[in-house]
């Protein structure tokens, strides 16, 4: 399936591409919205970790954009390198891509049988199979309760330690079926193994973690005026990136003797999004994809 960048329009609109400007894209992916921002005048700098979408792009050789690999936990070091002091914006778009949720060898999909990697820079770490074979229940059930917010993370756990005695657990079906038999099948619109394998994905790709140095470091390349985006597709990253936007907006907070002072983390910004953006019926109609995006941005205030 080709990659429908999400919230496309709306994205556009927020970083207000300035002809000319120089954008940093950290989650580039296919370049869906790198190229809008190449349509209206900007050259783009591009990172993604993974090899597959950092060949394509490479090969097609875009005007306008100079793809990097690595990891947008890194973006700040990335820029620095490239010679750009400042940035006109920051654009990430988090999760995993149609490509990768469409190729069963990747194991981001439990729809489609495959090896149970997970891994979006698939030369180096742990695999999902990894943890799922290697770690202990209470590890487990820690990270299926933490980052999936599973609420049967411990019988889940125990399963998988259970079904891992008989054989080592090598495929997204086989984790599926395991997930599906420890919980009673499906009750619901979501397959009972969803939350189990965003919470392996999450840890394998330390996504939370490469989140908050890459919202930090972009932060500090964005000029003053500049603007940030930020797309996320679970309650996790959009709760870090809604309280991280939150804390650098700050507050005016009243004194005793009167007037007020500004408190907060710097560099300060300003919301351009009084709360998340979320994809039209339209969209979600043409890419279901879409329906758990929710789109943030805020602007770096001017000294």
């Amino acid at each position: 399936m080709k990659h429908v960048p999400v919230l496309f329009e709306e994205t556009m609109k927020v970083l207000e591409i300035e002809p000319g400007g120089r954008y940093v894209d950290g989650t580039l992916g296919r370049a869906g919205h790198a190229r809008g921002m190449i349509e209206r005048g900007a050259k783009v700098l591009g990172i993604d970790r993974d090899d597959e979408a950092v060949g394509e792009l490479e090969a097609m050789g875009i005007e306008g954009l100079e793809v990097v690999k690595g990891n947008h936990g890194d973006l700040e070091a990335i820029v620095r390198a490239h010679g750009w002091d400042e940035v006109d914006g920051v654009l990430m778009d988090l999760g995993v891509s149609s490509p990768q949720l469409d190729e069963a060898e990747r194991g981001f999909s439990f729809m489609r049988e495959g090896p149970l990697d997970m891994r979006m820079d698939r030369t180096k770490g742990p695999t999902a199979a990894d943890l799922a074979n290697g770690l202990e229940a209470p590890e487990l059930e820690a990270i299926l309760r933490e980052l999936g917010e599973e609420p049967q993370a411990r019988r889940i756990a125990q399963a998988i330690v259970k079904a891992r005695a008989d054989g080592r657990i090598e495929t997204t079906t086989q984790l599926a079926g395991i997930v599906e038999k420890a919980v009673g099948g499906r009750k619901g619109a979501h397959h009972p193994a969803t939350r189990t394998f965003q919470a392996l994905r999450m840890k394998v790709n330390d996504e939370l973690g490469e989140l908050e140095r890459a919202l930090e470091g972009g932060l500090r390349v964005l000029k003053p005026g500049g603007r940030m985006a930020v797309i996320t597709f679970e309650s996790l990253s959009d709760r870090m990136v809604k309280r991280f936007f939150a804390e650098h907006a700050g507050r005016e907070v009243s004194l005793q003797a009167g007037g007020s002072r500004w408190e907060g983390a710097l560099p300060k910004v300003k919301a351009v999004t009084r709360k998340a953006i979320k994809a039209a019926e339209e969209e979600v109609h043409a890419n279901p994809r879409a329906r758990s995006a929710k789109l943030r941005a805020v602007e770096k205030e001017r000294i």
